[in-house]
């Protein structure tokens, strides 16, 4: 196998398409986000991208196994966008896979037309969160001023220490592509998946990119998230956690 093999799936016909990453990442943000697009929304799997960067090993379900590789999906946002949404389960194992990706990445948004990229994840706060503020970077003061106009905040110094992994070098190998690309990232404890992180990162970007999306199912996840970490509590024989404890959970 090559150090990076693109499989293509379907040809897809798109319209004005926006490439939409999350991978697996901190609160799994991104992923639940780029996950939910592709279950809610009618979607079609266009690419898989292989790479000996990724770990050693397969998936499996029902008995069957699949070869770990990352997914690109076509999604319909409505009659004036398309969405190429890219998720899977890994990010790679080292630098140069991390940057090997990346370009493979842009180099499927390319051929399939894409000429805006945006990054969805989520950043630590390590504390309870009551509101779900989306911190934003961006290649551009015009990217980053029409995601402000979108309630999106951009902070001097945050994330410390910048963005890693594929969400950053969407943004700085983008920008050397001439991409616009900025990121979008939820608040979240950093503990747990954090649906409702998820929620808030979807929200802007449906708001930006004009298309809507249900959330019934992240909020019942969020819902079921908030029931574990009772039971946990009650089994360490704690106080049960209140909804107001909770709400930066899950």
């Amino acid at each position: 196998m090559d150090e990076f093999d693109i499989e293509t799936v379907a040809e897809p016909t798109l319209t004005d398409p926006v490439l939409v990453e999350g991978l697996p990442g901190v609160g799994h943000v991104g992923k639940l986000a780029a996950e939910h697009l592709v279950e809610e929304l009618d979607s079609e799997l266009v690419r898989r991208v292989y790479s000996t960067h990724f770990p050693p090993q397969v998936s499996v379900d029902d008995g069957v196994s699949t070869l770990a590789n990352a997914e690109v999906y076509a999604v319909s946002a409505g009659e004036e966008r398309d969405l190429l949404v890219l998720t899977g389960d890994h990010q790679a194992q080292d630098g140069p896979g991390h940057y090997g990706l990346t370009d493979t990445f842009l180099d499927v948004a390319e051929d399939l037309g894409v000429e805006r990229v945006f990054a969805l994840g989520g950043v630590p706060t390590g504390e309870l969160i009551e509101e779900y503020d989306v911190v934003g970077a961006a290649t551009s003061t015009a990217e980053r001023d029409d995601l402000t106009e979108a309630g999106v905040e951009f902070r001097e110094d945050e994330p410390a220490g910048g963005i890693v992994g594929i969400s950053g070098l969407l943004l700085g190998l983008g920008e050397r592509r001439d991409v616009p690309a900025a990121c979008l990232m939820g608040e979240t404890s950093g503990y747990l998946v954090d649906p409702k992180s998820a929620q808030a990162v979807l929200e802007v970007l449906q708001d930006v990119l004009g298309f809507e999306v249900d959330f019934s199912s992240l909020e019942e996840r969020a819902e079921e998230m908030e029931e574990v970490v009772r039971k946990i509590q009650e089994m360490e024989g704690g106080p049960a956690a209140t909804d107001e404890d909770l709400r930066y959970i899950g």
